[in-house]
């Protein structure tokens, strides 16, 4: 076999292996090491720049350190295992696997769905709080329900689509390369006093990297919508209407792919670290959004990661092929 037929199949078992395993949580995952990179290169920049311009070419200067640090740390290890063909199946394999996150999505938002359902109101905001970067302590079971169908939505784009999307064009080193990317928006990247300047960098490129991925993956809801007898039609046109209510230019095309699939309103009022941010609703309120609505969410994320996972692949061999 060679290195790109490899690849394919390192990628096709990552995908299994992420749906059979997923992230258990004594497994010491990769994005915690650049994580704590990240904290300890911000404490440091944070120690010499002060003024809003510095700490904006600081934030040029983490996401280097960060992602490059990231990138070739991870091209060297599978570099090194080249030297056999099934030892760089087997690192490639699991390396590809760790920046896959479908089943560890579906798992964390089906324990919101078992605290509503259990009547646990406090305990479905806590379990809420481990994956959103709102405020959840006064939400009602509609906004819970809300966040969870917007995270896991927004999620199946930079913890599934794009890892795997990158995967195929450039192995295990790009793809984790951006994990490091996704990793420091989720960080920094946020537009309140503290992180404003410094995360602004890692902000915008999170949504360059996210361009393409979130786009295709609104295309991919679509027709995973079929076979789970959802609103297709609707998931399309509802993600290309409100293509703009939405600060990023990336997350409202799944949100809206997932609002019109389910004949749902996502989108409005929320608050980040004590700040009210007032967005647009996306997707028209045919019918009040139930607690099922999660369960519905994660069946259309895992026919949308199979449905991207047959047509990357088939487009992986044909494109080879050719070249």
């Amino acid at each position: 076999m060679t290195f790109i037929q490899i690849n394919l199949v390192s990628i096709i078992l990552a995908y299994i292996l992420d749906l059979i395993v997923g992230d258990p949580y004594a497994f010491p995952h990769p994005v915690r090491f650049i994580g704590k990179l990240a904290r300890a290169v911000e404490k440091v920049i944070r120690e010499y720049m002060k003024s809003g311009l510095m700490l904006k070419i600081g934030g040029g200067i983490l996401w280097f350190v960060v992602v490059g640090t990231t990138y070739l740390a991870i091209y060297g290890i599978v570099k090194l295992s080249s030297m056999h063909l099934m030892l760089y199946t087997v690192v490639n394999t699991l390396l590809i696997y760790t920046t896959l996150a479908t089943k560890c999505l579906k798992d964390e938002a089906v324990k919101i769905h078992h605290t509503l359902r259990s009547g646990s109101l406090e305990e479905s905001r806590k379990q809420l709080s481990f994956i959103v970067g709102r405020d959840t302590t006064q939400l009602s079971q509609k906004e819970i329900v809300r966040a969870t169908v917007e995270t896991v939505a927004e999620n199946t784009v930079d913890g599934i689509i794009a890892p795997m999307l990158y995967a195929f064009i450039g192995g295990a080193p790009l793809a984790f390369m951006y994990k490091a990317i996704n990793t420091l928006d989720s960080m920094v990247g946020y537009k309140n006093e503290k992180y404003k300047d410094i995360g602004f960098v890692s902000a915008k490129i999170d949504d360059v990297a996210n361009f393409i991925p979130a786009r295709i993956t609104s295309l991919l809801m679509m027709l995973a919508s079929v076979p789970l007898g959802l609103d297709a039609n609707s998931s399309i046109k509802i993600a290309l209407r409100d293509r703009k209510n939405h600060k990023s230019p990336n997350c409202a095309y799944p949100e809206g792919s997932v609002a019109g699939a389910l004949g749902i309103q996502l989108g409005g009022t929320n608050t980040y670290f004590g700040e009210v941010m007032y967005k647009p609703t996306i997707g028209d309120a045919l019918r009040e959004i139930e607690s099922a609505d999660i369960l519905r969410t994660n069946k259309l994320m895992y026919a949308t990661s199979l449905v991207a996972l047959v047509v990357f692949s088939l487009g992986y061999y044909f494109i080879n092929q050719i070249v």
